[in-house]
């Protein structure tokens, strides 16, 4: 079952935030504490990305145009209007929890070469030895953000399933008429555009800074033209 990976992966992230929202009752001194701590691992999370590009001025463009056409679209605004429309529809008392554990979440969880490279075994071989690693991974990081966060962490697992399920679901489409030189080009270039919005989402849960990620995301797209671009007609950037 090539889906398989990808429920796991969505299951676990479900179950880490309901063990997370559990607990919660800590007092509001600790909770900031802890999550100036998840953003400074968050940070570095997104270096050790970034740093694994071989070619940064790819993510630069791909981070310019990735910000014009999401500023464009305003793709934050609109995430975080499904996030206030959950929360109105359950009712929370916790204001702007929802909005902001769902944005946040599926920010982290769904940039990375782990969701691409771990669909494309499941899809291409039937191996979900990757997305099982990223299943694990994700559970503990939802535990730990739905502590701060709340129920919003929760949402993410739909739109997880959904981008690598689709990834997942054309595996077989993509390794046919995807060169493999190609392919690990975008995959390395893409975790470093993608540990940049990292890094930025460990600003924001630091609270040192407030920068609209979600706008960033269509970088990842930008990411694959570039790259394609480069490949196909053999330039050095």
């Amino acid at each position: 079952m090539f889906l398989l990976g990808t429920l796991v992966n969505g299951l676990l992230i479900i179950i880490g935030t309901l063990i997370g929202k559990r607990l919660n009752r800590i007092p509001e001194n600790m909770k900031g504490t802890v999550m100036y701590a998840i953003g400074l691992a968050v940070m570095v999370l997104g270096l050790q990305m970034g740093l694994k590009g071989e070619n940064f001025l790819i993510v630069i463009l791909s981070l310019v145009f990735g910000a014009v056409i999401g500023e464009y679209f305003a793709l934050e605004d609109k995430l975080n209007a499904l996030g206030n429309w959950l929360e109105k529809k359950l009712g929370s008392s916790d204001q702007g929890s929802i909005s902001q554990g769902f944005v946040t979440a599926t920010l982290i969880f769904v940039i990375g070469a782990m969701a691409i490279i771990g669909a494309l075994d499941s899809g291409i071989r039937g191996d979900h030895d990757v997305l099982y690693t990223k299943s694990i991974i994700d559970g503990f990081t939802a535990l730990i953000l739905a502590t701060t966060l709340g129920i919003g962490v929760l949402f993410s697992a739909f739109p997880v399933v959904i981008y690598q399920g689709l990834i997942a679901l054309f595996a077989t489409q993509i390794d046919r008429f995807v060169p493999t030189e190609l392919m690990n080009s975008f995959i390395t270039e893409m975790t470093a555009t993608g540990g940049v919005m990292i890094f930025a989402i460990g600003l924001n849960l630091a609270g040192i800074t407030k920068i609209r990620v979600a706008n960033l995301l269509p970088a990842i797209l930008v990411t694959g033209l570039i790259v394609t671009i480069v490949y196909v007609y053999r330039l050095y950037v």
